[in-house]
């Protein structure tokens, strides 16, 4: 029975997975998402956010040496392990964890395994911007919108520039009567 077994041993041996694991890490950090199938990202998951986590609330040099040698020695690649103590560390500070997402791509064509494109959550331009312009009115259970006072305030400049319209409209006909 598998109770209480943590992590999926992904059909390989200790050796094989480590090393993949390592590799697939590396270059989720070089290239900020990479392309996989979904039982590998969700190992991948498990493997490289608590590396992340290594990362943030160093104080002192010997703190930043300590973790920047363990994580290299699960990592075994300097350029990953730099750019996870400089770029990512600094985009990270403030995110309490959940550093990588999962979307799922579909299946693939030649054995219909689930894909997936695992990315870190702060590098995904499309998605920041969809949050910074999303609306500031809240819905209630009912599906009616809350006026708040931005929208308040757009709703009565429409009311205004309506009646200046008709106005003008109605010189408009005065003139053409005439």
């Amino acid at each position: 029975m598998r109770h209480r077994k943590k992590f999926n041993h992904l059909g390989r041996k200790t050796a094989h997975r480590k090393a993949m694991l390592a590799n697939m890490a590396s270059s989720l950090i070089l290239h900020k998402r990479i392309k996989t199938t979904v039982a590998k990202a969700k190992a991948l998951r498990m493997y490289v956010e608590p590396l992340i986590t290594k990362t943030k609330g160093l104080s002192t040099v010997e703190e930043n040496i300590h973790a920047q040698r363990s994580v290299f020695s699960t990592l075994k690649d300097k350029y990953a392990v730099k750019e996870l103590f400089t770029e990512v560390a600094g985009k990270v500070a403030d995110r309490p964890g959940g550093y990588t997402r999962i979307l799922k791509l579909g299946n693939r064509l030649g054995d219909n395994a689930e894909m997936c494109l695992i990315e870190l959550v702060d590098y995904n331009e499309n998605m920041l911007e969809d949050k910074k312009s999303s609306t500031t009115s809240k819905r209630t259970r009912r599906g009616r919108r809350k006026a708040t006072a931005d929208t308040a305030v757009a709703a009565e400049a429409p009311v205004q520039e309506e009646t200046s319209t008709e106005q003008a409209t109605d010189t408009t006909d005065a003139d053409t009567k005439e």
